[in-house]
Order: C-alpha cells, then sequence, then structure tokens
C-alpha cells in the first residue's frame, strides 16, 4: 500500500530546492529593475517593453528543455542507466541547436518594438536591450540541459546554489556595466543586458564543470563523448519539449495580454495590476517547485510500471500544493490593503490591488494545481494534450472573456482578473480530470 505520508516527504524533499532557486531567479529580475530604474525612467520603460517580448521567446526554449527530467527519471526508474546519457547528449544537441535558432529571433524580432507605439526615447534604448538580450539564450539553454538532466536524477540542489549565486554575479556586472566602473564605460541599460550574458553565460559554465568533474555522473554517460545523432530519442524529446513550450507560451502570452487590455483602462490600473500579478507569481514560484518534483516522482514511477505509484505521487503533489497556495490565498486576504503599500503610496491604486488580491486569493488552488497538472503529465509524458487545455483555458475563455467582464459588462481592472480565475479553474480541472484519465491507462515507457 502506498503511503501518502512518504510521498509528501519525497516531493517536498526535491521540490524546497527549486522554489528557492526559483525565487532566486525572480530576485535578479527585481535587481535589474531597482539598478536600471537608478538611470533614469526611460531606461526603465524600455526594460519592461523588450523583457516583456524577449521573454516570449526564451519561455518556448525552457519549455522544450524541461522534457530531459521525465525523460531521464523514467529511465531511473526502469533502471536502464545508458539511456539516461543518450538522453542527455541528444538533448543537448536540440537544446544549443534551439538555442541558436531562438537567439536570432530574438535579435530579429526586436524590430517588433518600433511598432508598439511606444515613445521615442523608449524604443532605441528598448531594442538595443533587447538584441543583447538575445546572446543569452544560448547559455541558459546550455544551463537548463544540464540541470534538467540532474533534475532527473533528482539532484535539485546544484540549480539553486549556483541560482543563489547568480545574484551576486548579476549585481557585480550590473555595477560594471551600466555605470561604468572598472574602466569600462558606462554602457546603461545595454549593460544591463550585457551583465544578464555574463551572468548567465557563468551559471552554463558552472553548472558544465560541476557535472563534467563529478565522478557520480560517469557510470550514467553524461558526458559530451557524442557517438551518433539518435533520431528516436530526438523524436521522444520533441514530442515532449515542444508541446510543453507552446503550452507555456500560451501561459505567459496570456498573462501578458491580461497586461495589455487592463492597460487600456488606464495607468492606476495597470500598476495595481502590476503589484497584484507581481505577488502572485511570488506564490507561484512555490507550485512551480511542486511541479517539478512532481514530474520526476511520477517519471520514476513510470519507469517502474507501477500504476498505483505513479497515480499517488501526482495526487499527492496536487494535496501538498493546494495546501501551500491555499495558505497563501489566506495571507492575500489578511494582508490584502499592507502588501501593495510596500510598492506604492498611492491609495487609489493600493485599493485597487487590495481588490486584486482578493481574487488572487481565488484562483490559488486553481493555479497551484493546474502547474503541477502540467507537470506529473510531463511526467507521463503527456504534453499534447496539456497544451490544448492551455490554449482553450487562456486564449478561448481566459483574455476574451477579461474583455467582455471589463468593458462589456464594465466589471474593469477586477472583470479581467475574474476571467483569469475562470481560466485557471478551467485549466486546473481539465488537467486532473486528464491525469486521473491518463494514469489509469498502461503504462508505457
Amino acid at each position: 500500500m502506498i503511503s501518502y505520508k512518504s510521498e509528501f516527504k519525497e516531493t517536498l524533499n526535491l521540490a524546497y530546492p527549486v522554489i528557492i532557486g526559483q525565487l532566486g531567479h525572480m530576485m535578479m529580475g527585481v535587481v535589474d529593475s531597482v539598478m536600471v530604474g537608478k538611470i533614469g525612467a526611460a531606461p526603465l520603460a524600455a526594460a519592461s517593453v523588450a523583457h516583456g517580448l524577449f521573454i516570449l521567446i526564451l519561455i518556448f526554449g525552457i519549455g522544450v528543455s524541461m522534457a530531459l527530467s521525465p525523460l531521464v527519471a523514467m529511465c531511473i526508474g526502469a533502471n536502464d542507466l545508458p539511456k539516461s546519457g543518450t538522453i542527455f547528449r541528444q538533448g543537448l544537441l536540440v537544446n544549443f541547436t534551439l538555442g541558436v535558432i531562438l537567439s536570432l529571433i530574438s535579435f530579429y524580432a526586436a524590430e517588433i518594438i518600433l511598432h508598439l507605439n511606444q515613445p521615442e526615447d523608449v524604443v532605441g534604448q528598448a531594442i538595443a536591450y533587447m538584441k543583447t538580450l538575445g546572446w543569452s539564450i544560448l547559455p541558459v539553454m546550455v544551463f537548463q540541459t544540464y540541470r534538467q538532466t540532474i533534475e532527473g536524477f533528482a539532484i535539485m540542489r546544484p540549480a539553486m546554489i549556483i541560482n543563489i549565486l547568480a545574484n551576486v554575479v548579476n549585481i557585480f556586472a550590473n555595477w560594471v556595466f551600466i555605470f561604468g566602473n572598472l574602466g569600462f564605460p558606462a554602457m546603461g541599460l545595454v549593460g544591463a543586458g550585457w551583465a544578464t550574458f555574463t551572468t548567465r553565460f557563468l551559471m552554463a559554465l558552472t553548472m558544465f564543470s560541476y557535472v563534467n568533474f563529478s565522478s557520480r555522473f560517469e557510470p550514467y554517460g553524461i558526458r559530451l563523448n557524442f557517438k551518433k545523432i539518435d533520431i528516436g530519442i530526438i523524436r521522444k524529446i520533441l514530442r515532449i519539449g515542444i508541446p510543453s513550450g507552446i503550452q507555456y507560451f500560451f501561459e505567459v502570452g496570456a498573462f501578458a495580454g491580461s497586461a495589455v487590455i487592463i492597460g487600456w483602462l488606464g495607468t492606476k490600473e495597470l500598476a495595481a495590476h502590476q503589484i497584484a500579478i507581481n505577488l502572485a507569481s511570488i506564490s507561484f514560484m512555490f507550485a512551480l517547485g511542486i511541479s517539478a518534483a512532481a514530474a520526476i516522482r511520477v517519471g520514476n514511477a513510470v519507469g517502474r510500471k507501477e500504476k498505483a505509484a505513479t497515480r499517488s505521487a501526482g495526487f499527492s503533489a496536487i494535496l501538498i500544493a493546494g495546501s501551500v497556495m491555499g495558505c497563501f490565498g489566506i495571507l492575500f486576504i489578511s494582508l490584502r490593503t499592507f502588501l501593495p503599500s510596500l510598492y506604492i503610496n498611492d491609495q487609489e491604486v493600493i485599493e485597487i490591488a487590495a481588490s486584486l488580491l482578493i481574487i488572487a486569493a481565488g484562483f490559488q488552488l486553481s493555479d497551484g494545481t493546474q502547474a503541477v497538472g502540467v507537470g506529473i503529465l510531463r511526467g507521463l509524458a503527456d504534453a499534447k494534450i496539456p497544451m490544448i487545455i492551455t490554449f482553450i483555458a487562456y486564449w478561448i475563455i481566459g483574455l476574451p472573456g477579461g474583455y467582455v467582464l471589463g468593458f462589456v459588462f464594465n466589471l474593469g481592472v477586477q472583470g479581467v482578473w475574474i476571467a483569469l480565475l475562470i481560466a485557471l479553474s478551467t485549466s486546473a480541472m481539465m488537467l486532473t480530470l486528464r491525469f486521473n484519465i491518463k494514469s489509469r491507462q498502461k503504462i508505457v515507457f
């Protein structure tokens, strides 16, 4: 009989390093904003515009790379150690190639900013910044390849430590390149882009060194000894990775689209939205960590061909996420006026943000469940249907619903957020139902 207490413990042990690492990654963005803000409002606005477009490109690559951890976890569960090395090498080939392609896309897509009707003093800086950020995609994809591979072995702490240390490197590199220190010219916003590239390059180099100089990975063949291109493995990676990348693109794109809709309502509404979404993003990092852990636990069980263990790993992760996110929901309601006051002094913005945090509290359970749902289905190597579910929830229900509730029914920014609540709830229910059905079927690895 499966012990849920044991499942909770195993999942949380895997999840907490990912959560800390993700929060560390978020802090890099906060630090960038603070340091860029020191040189003026225009560079800060340019950074916001460029990063909003850039993240849509980068998130697709990250989604593709996340196919590796469940595939490696399946190999470990099946005790097929040499195959995990093959998956790593083919994954590195796929991710490196994709990194080059996405870098080129980012470079040329920066010209789109010319057509976004932004202030003249913002456009030039935003384009230059995004083109510089494009160079950082390749080291991100290399880092992700090694990270997702070793996380498939349930080794989560190295990525956490590297993400934390990266904050120190990023602050120093920003100080050097933005403001012109240690003999370097002051490059302003473009300097922040080069600081990001430097930080991500060192992250990739550190992860590469850790894996290649560690004897623990030698028996698995996690080395750069390419022998051949394995089309079968590449297809398996892409069959999971491409839908996962598109799914993340749909999700991030929908929230970006919601910000655009809210921008039509007014500056104060948009400011309140940014505050509330930032707070909700912090809680989402916890769900994301649980999701990553659950994908590995489910993948291990699939490799062992244990149906009961597969289902308990998945459903226990949903229960954990529900409990954690429920606590955040209570926190958001209790501190709905205090938390926004940490961001701004404008009382009207604080009141709007407080009303949004009540809605955010309502979708914490849904947000946690849908995040874990994506992870546990990835652990089953099921990515195509979750991609379709995400598209329906966000782009068929969420975005159009936000416009209708916000403008047709005159519910304003609260209407847009109610639509997000409906979208997240729809996604959560459909993904949970999909896992319940899929995990009952014959396990094929």
